[in-house]
C-alpha cells in the first residue's frame, strides 16, 4: 500500500514515515492508515529493521485528526458504512502501533488532534515541542474521545484526561511533559538533529533524547491541577457542572462556558468510556468498547450537526439533540455503548 500522503523511507536500521498532506495539516485518511500499516507489518518482521521515526513531512501540524469530511458524508449518505470502515481500519493501526514489538519515536511538533492523538501516544517515544498543541476537541462535534483515548485520557493523573476529554482544553509542549503525554521535550531546530543521531544509532533512542538540551518552560496547566482534580472529580457530568456552577471564579466560570457548547450526549459518552476503560486491562479491549460507540454515534443527530456548525458552515450555533444533559438517559448511553451482533465486532489486525 502506498499513498503520497504519507512518505515512507528507510534509513539503515530505521524505518521513517512522514504524514504528508499539508493542506489537511496531515488529518489522516484510509489510504494513509493502510499505508502506515502495512509498512509496519513489513518492519516488524525485517530484522533490519531496529526502531521507527514517525514526523511529518511539511507544514505547521503534525496531525489534525481524521477525515471528518468522509465521516460526515459516510453519516449523511451511506448509513454510515465508509465511516465505521475507516474507524475500524484506523483503530486496528492504532491497536498496531500500540503492541508494536520494536521502539517508534514520535516528533509531535505542531497540532496533535483527534486522530493525531491516536498515533502519537502508542509509540514509546513521544518527543514534544514549542510548537506542540495537543487536544481531544470531538465533544464540540457530536463525537467522543476516540482512537485509543479513552485509554490514554483515563491514565492520565488528578482527572486530567476527564477535563481534557470533556472541554477540548489544548496543552502545549511543556504542558504535555508535565501531564506525561509527551516523554521529552526538545526546541523544534533540535529535531533534525535528534532524528540524524537515531538513525545513526538505533539502539540508544532514549539516551539520545535524555542528553540532548531541552529545557520547557513552567506549565502553566499545573497551576490548575488542584482545581481540575477538584471540579472534575466525578464521573457523573451533572456533578462536574454543578461543581464549576458553584464556583465563582473566572477559571470555573470559563470552563462551565466552554462545557456549554460541547454536545451533552457525547460529554456523557466520554465520561463513562474513560470509567469503562480505566478498569480494563488489555487496549484491544478499549478499541472493541471505542469501536461500538463509533457505530451509534456516527450516526446520531450530533455527529453530523456538530461538523456543520463547527467545521463547514462555522457559525458555531450547534443545536444539540438532545439538548439538555438531563435529556441524555442511562438508556441511551447503553444503547451506545452495547455490544454489536458478533460478525460486525471490531477486531485487531
Amino acid at each position: 500500500m502506498s499513498t503520497e500522503d504519507v512518505l515512507i523511507h528507510r534509513h539503515g536500521a530505521v524505518g521513517h514515515i512522514s504524514l504528508n498532506r499539508p493542506k489537511a495539516l496531515h488529518a489522516l485518511t484510509l489510504d494513509m492508515c493502510h499505508a502506515m500499516s502495512a509498512a509496519l507489518s513489513e518492519w516488524a518482521e525485517d530484522d533490519g529493521i531496529e526502531a521507527v521515526i514517525l514526523d511529518h513531512a511539511e507544514g505547521r501540524g503534525f496531525c489534525a485528526g481524521g477525515d471528518i469530511n468522509l465521516l460526515r458524508n459516510s453519516a449523511l449518505h451511506d448509513g454510515g458504512v465508509s465511516g465505521r470502515k475507516f474507524f475500524h481500519d484506523e483503530y486496528q493501526l492504532n491497536h498496531q502501533m500500540m503492541t508494536y514489538p520494536k521502539p517508534i519515536a514520535v516528533f509531535m511538533d505542531g497540532i496533535t488532534m483527534g486522530g493525531g492523538v491516536g498515533i502519537a501516544l502508542p509509540c514509546r517515544f513521544r518527543v514534544a515541542t514549542e510548537n506542540t498543541r495537543f487536544a481531544m476537541p470531538e465533544t464540540g462535534i457530536g463525537l467522543f474521545p476516540d482512537v485509543g483515548g479513552g485509554w490514554h485520557l483515563s491514565r492520565l493523573p488528578g482527572r486530567l484526561g476527564q477535563f481534557l476529554a470533556l472541554t477540548g482544553a489544548r496543552l502545549d509542549g511543556a504542558e504535555c511533559l508535565w501531564a506525561g503525554i509527551a516523554t521529552h521535550y526538545l526546541p523544534s531546530e533540535m529535531i533534525a538533529d535528534a532524528k540524524a543521531r537515531i538513525i545513526e544509532k538505533p539502539g540508544r533512542i532514549a539516551g539520545i533524547l535524555a542528553e540532548m538540551p531541552g529545557t520547557p518552560p513552567k506549565a502553566r496547566i499545573e497551576d490548575n491541577a488542584d482545581k481540575i482534580a477538584r471540579h472534575f472529580r466525578s464521573d457523573r457530568y451533572e456533578d462536574i457542572l454543578a461543581s464549576l456552577e458553584a464556583d465563582d471564579s473566572d477559571w470555573a466560570q470559563k470552563e462551565r462556558d466552554t462545557l456549554g457548547t460541547k454536545s451533552p450526549q457525547t460529554c456523557k459518552v466520554a465520561l463513562r468510556q474513560l470509567a469503562t476503560s480505566a478498569l480494563m486491562d488489555d487496549f484491544a479491549d478499549n478499541m472493541a468498547m471505542e469501536y461500538r460507540i463509533a457505530s451509534r454515534v456516527l450516526l446520531r443527530p450530533d455527529f453530523a450537526e456538530g461538523v456543520r456548525a463547527v467545521i463547514v458552515d462555522k457559525t458555531n450555533d450547534p443545536k444539540w439533540d438532545p439538548a439538555t444533559p438531563e435529556e441524555v438517559g442511562d438508556d441511551l448511553l447503553d444503547s451506545i455503548f452495547a455490544p454489536l451482533p458478533p460478525e460486525e465486532e471490531w477486531k485487531p489486525l
